[in-house]
C-alpha cells in the first residue's frame, strides 16, 4: 500500500468515525465539563488533559507538514500558519485559562489524542505533500472565502470563550447563564465559531481531508451542543426561550 493510498484510508475512516459520533453523543454526553460523571475510569487534571489531547494538532502536524516537499511553497505555509492559529491558543493557552481542579476522564483524553493524532496527518500530509498549491491559488476565491470563514470563526470562538471566563469572579463556583452578543441568540456560540472555522479550512484547502475535519467538527459539536442547551435550560427556569443551540434562528 502507497502512502497516498493509506493517507485516504485514513479521510474514509475520519468521516465514518463522524458518522458513528453523531448518533452515540445524541445518546450519550461526553463525560466532561458540565456534564461530568462517574463511570469512565481513571481522571486527570482538565487543564493537563486538554493540554495532552490537543497537542498533536501543533506537534505532530508541524513534524507531518515540513517533511512534505511542497512544505515551503507560500500557500502551504499560509495554511499551516492558519491552522497553527487556533491549535496553539487551543493546546496551550486556553487550558491556563480553565478553573483549577476539574478532572477529565483518561478515556476522553485518550480517544481526543488518538483522533488528533489521525487529522492532523491528513491534514498536514495533504498540504505539504499531496495536493497542489501553487501561487495562482492566492488568486482562487476559494481560499480567500475559506481564510475569511475561518478569521470569523475564530473571532466569534474566542470572543465566546471570553465571556464564559469572565462569568466566574475569583473563589466563585457553579454555572451562570452567559450573556452578550451571540450568546443573545444561541447557547454555544463557542461551537459555532468552530464550525465556521473548519468549513472555512476546508473550503480553502479544497480537499477531503479538510472537508472530513469540518463533518466531523460538527458531527462532535452539534450533539454537544444539544446537550448544553438542554441543560442550560433543565437548569435555569428563567433561560431565555428564543435562544437556539448553536445555528442562529436555526437550530
Amino acid at each position: 500500500m502507497s502512502e497516498l493510498e493509506l493517507h485516504t484510508l485514513l479521510v474514509q475512516g475520519v468521516f465514518l468515525v463522524a458518522a458513528l459520533t453523531v448518533p452515540a453523543l445524541l445518546f450519550i454526553s461526553a463525560p466532561y465539563g458540565r456534564h461530568a460523571r462517574g463511570g469512565w475510569g481513571g481522571q486527570m487534571d482538565t487543564r493537563l488533559a486538554w493540554m495532552v489531547m490537543e497537542s498533536p494538532s501543533v506537534l505532530w502536524f508541524t513534524a507531518v507538514f515540513f517533511t512534505g516537499s511542497q512544505a515551503w511553497g507560500l500557500v502551504p505555509l499560509l495554511l499551516w500558519a492558519l491552522w497553527q492559529s487556533h491549535y496553539v491558543q487551543r493546546a496551550f493557552i486556553f487550558p491556563l485559562k480553565i478553573r483549577p481542579g476539574g478532572l477529565t476522564p483518561i478515556s476522553v483524553v485518550a480517544m481526543g489524542f488518538t483522533f488528533n493524532l489521525v487529522n492532523a496527518y491528513v491534514n498536514a500530509r495533504w498540504i505539504g505533500e499531496f495536493g497542489t498549491y501553487e501561487i495562482g491559488w492566492l488568486l482562487d476565491p476559494r481560499l480567500w472565502l475559506g481564510l475569511g470563514l475561518f478569521v470569523l470563526g475564530y473571532k466569534i470562538n474566542r470572543r465566546a470563550d471570553a465571556v464564559l471566563a469572565a462569568l466566574r469572579k475569583p473563589g466563585e463556583t457553579g454555572y451562570k447563564i452567559p450573556r452578550g452578543g451571540l450568546y443573545e441568540l444561541i447557547s454555544c456560540p463557542n461551537y459555532f465559531g468552530e464550525l465556521l472555522e473548519w468549513t472555512g479550512w476546508a473550503i480553502a484547502t479544497w480537499s477531503l481531508a479538510g472537508l472530513s475535519f469540518a463533518v466531523f467538527t460538527a458531527a462532535n459539536l452539534v450533539p454537544r451542543a444539544l446537550s448544553h442547551h438542554k441543560w442550560y435550560k433543565q437548569k435555569f427556569p428563567e433561560y431565555p426561550s428564543g435562544r437556539k443551540a448553536v445555528i442562529p434562528f436555526v437550530l
